[in-house]
């Protein structure tokens, strides 16, 4: 995590200059990189919570959400939910003062974002330079431009169509007669691994379609990263995050039926709310556990093993003689895709960071390893095949390997771009991928899961690919429930090979 502060004098009284900063919509009119801005869903221009989206003067698009506002201490936070570069975690805050001699305003803007290490300096200075110092630059020419004392028009919010409703909050209210509570780890705003914290929070009686499941095993992922951050919208703070995990069900609505007490269960599916230690569910996408599936298997392995299911066989059908490229391969779902593509008679050719991470792969049946820190692995890849280029490639990283997986396709490859560790792929030409018939899936796991029918293949063919040893899973990377923050560094920083839990 870097963390940039720069810090000004404007020559004007602080209320006028609060005028300006305090417009979440108003950007466009005074920051030389902002070409447009609107605020989405007509949301007022102060409303804690709204959403900006606005284009850059080079055609690069940006969302940011208000985090905090107040008039009292003239100061804002916000949060970045979109954009072009790889600024994973970015919030910043806008804060000024009075100067004690003269009429003028102290303005400090600092933020923290976790940038790829190739990349820091870079963006550090793009942050510092490009947003902050220009800005600072711009408002004071904006105020040098009016009469003192001129009013600071603030543009209306415009309408723009509402954004798709969001999952329901997860932090539930308390009952009165029916009090009960639970340790979770709440999200109040989204940010960074600090921004994880155990609290304890008010769980309600379960709805007649409910059960409650007292958790012992908690599955720790990426998408959760993405949730934090706020670039998934799964998550509205104040929530608690999390999507896999295993327990016994503890209570059982009067309306449901096919679970009892005492039953072992597990899920890999939104709403999120995982990351505690009981917590009320609807039981449509529970799963039932048999005694030979432990669990710690299931909940550090049945969202990636569902996910490896349907992007082997439904994504795209590997077929014996493909040959498969698999970034970040000695990651939780990439060790399942380099095992279960193996199993299926294609011809694997893994990457990784490190020679360590090599090594792991290698055990897995991978038949080539590239360790992309110091070999190009499209050059690889192309050398590998004799020029041919790989059928499919796998790709959870994003921005990094992205452009390399597109040129080490074969004729009629196919890239499923399935996560963005590393960044947003940014925005390409399609007129590019006919050199050779190339195609893109970005595929979504809720639309291969979401129904009872269409998670319930994937589960049966997971299990029964572990149960026949065709994919194993290795003893999980364990953090107790309050280390949670640890968990996603380590997860972001790529310390971690396989899976991670949290012990509730």
């Amino acid at each position: 995590m870097v963390r940039v502060c720069q810090s000004t004098i404007i020559d004007a009284p602080i209320d006028e200059v609060w005028a300006i900063l305090r417009d979440f919509n108003g950007h466009d009119r005074w920051h030389p990189a902002i070409a447009f801005s609107e605020i989405e869903g007509g949301d007022p221009v102060d409303a804690v919570g709204s959403v900006r989206h606005f284009r850059l003067a080079d055609g690069g698009e940006l969302r940011e959400q208000l985090l905090a506002l107040s008039d009292k201490d003239r100061r804002l936070s916000y949060c970045l939910l979109e954009a072009p570069l790889p600024l994973m975690g970015y919030v910043a805050s806008v804060r000024l003062k009075p100067v004690t001699d003269g009429n003028a305003t102290f303005w400090e803007w600092r933020s923290e974002f976790n940038p790829p290490a190739h990349r820091r300096d870079e963006l550090v200075k793009l942050v510092a330079e490009g947003i902050y110092q220009a800005g600072f630059a711009a408002v004071r020419n904006l105020l040098r431009g009016r009469s003192a004392g001129t009013p600071i028009e603030v543009r209306p919010s415009r309408a723009v169509a509402a954004p798709a409703p969001s999952v329901p909050r997860v932090v539930p209210t308390v009952t009165p007669g029916q009090a009960a509570t639970t340790m979770a780890i709440v999200v109040e705003r989204y940010g960074g691994p600090e921004e994880l914290q155990l609290r304890e929070i008010g769980l309600p009686q379960p709805a007649p379609n409910e059960v409650r499941i007292r958790h012992t095993v908690i599955g720790v992922n990426f998408i959760d990263v993405y949730c934090r951050t706020g670039y998934f919208d799964l998550l509205q703070p104040p929530g608690v995050p999390g999507m896999e995990a295993a327990g016994v069900i503890e209570m059982v609505g009067s309306a449901v039926s096919g679970f009892a007490v005492g039953d072992r269960v597990a899920y890999a599916c939104p709403p999120v709310g995982a990351y505690c230690e009981r917590r009320n569910m609807a039981p449509e996408l529970l799963v039932h556990l048999s005694d030979d599936i432990s669990d710690e298997i299931a909940a550090a392995g049945l969202l990636k093993g569902v996910s490896a299911s349907f992007l082997l066989h439904d994504v795209h059908a590997v077929k014996p003689g493909d040959v498969v490229l698999i970034h970040a391969a000695a990651g939780g779902v990439g060790q399942l895709l380099v095992q279960w593509a193996c199993h299926l008679g294609a011809t694997v050719i893994a990457t990784v960071s490190s020679d360590d991470k090599a090594r792991i792969v290698e055990r897995l049946g991978a038949h080539h390893v590239i360790v992309y820190s110091r070999e190009n692995f499209t050059e690889a890849v192309m050398r590998l095949t004799g020029g041919r280029g790989a059928d499919v490639a796998y790709d959870a990283v994003g921005y990094d390997t992205f452009g390399g997986s597109l040129a080490a396709l074969a004729i009629r490859g196919h890239l499923i771009s399935f996560g963005q560790a590393s960044g947003p792929v940014g925005n390409w030409d399609i007129g590019r991928f006919a050199s050779k018939s190339v195609t893109i899936s970005r595929p979504n796991y809720a639309h291969y899961t979401d129904t009872p029918q269409k998670l319930a293949p994937h589960v049966d063919r997971f299990f029964q690919a572990f149960r026949k040893r065709a994919v194993t899973i290795g003893p999980p990377v364990r953090y107790d429930l309050a280390r949670v923050a640890d968990a996603h560094r380590d997860l972001e920083s790529r310390k971690t090979t396989g899976a991670l839990v949290l012990l509730a």
